[in-house]
């Protein structure tokens, strides 16, 4: 095991209660967008940034709660492991796929489609989704 990452998640829901998930570029698991801190950056300053860049919204800063923190196998890097604090979160503005993001989409948490879900998403986040 090479270490940890430490990350901040957000759990976004639409109107109808889906997930909004994402697929980075280069990659097969659907995941929570976020990602990590930059030095000094809070963990709400952090996910309001990397929303922005990732897919063009704004968090609202009301909406904000902790859905606490959760370690489990890195996605993308099997030898590592994220350590991620997730918020829900409203959001305002059209999410569209930015940065290194490959494609988005939005799924029932209590009825994922047959895709490859990063472990968070598929062990805390819809769990957590689906019990709100």
């Amino acid at each position: 095991m090479q270490g940890t990452i430490d990350i901040v998640a957000a759990l976004i829901r639409d109107e109808a209660g889906r997930v909004l998930l994402v697929r980075k570029r280069g990659t097969t698991a659907f995941m929570q967008p976020g990602g990590k801190r930059d030095p000094g950056e809070d963990d709400v300053t952090a996910l309001a940034r990397e929303l922005d860049e990732e897919l063009g919204c704004r968090v609202l800063p009301h909406s904000v709660a902790s859905l606490g923190t959760f370690e489990c196998q890195a996605a993308n890097e099997t030898d590592r492991r994220v350590h991620a604090a997730v918020y829900a979160v409203d959001v305002t503005g059209v999410v569209v796929a930015r940065a290194e993001i490959d494609e988005i989409i939005w799924i029932d948490p209590a009825a994922p489609p047959n895709i490859h879900l990063a472990p968070l998403t598929r062990d805390h986040v819809l769990p957590l989704a689906q019990g709100a």
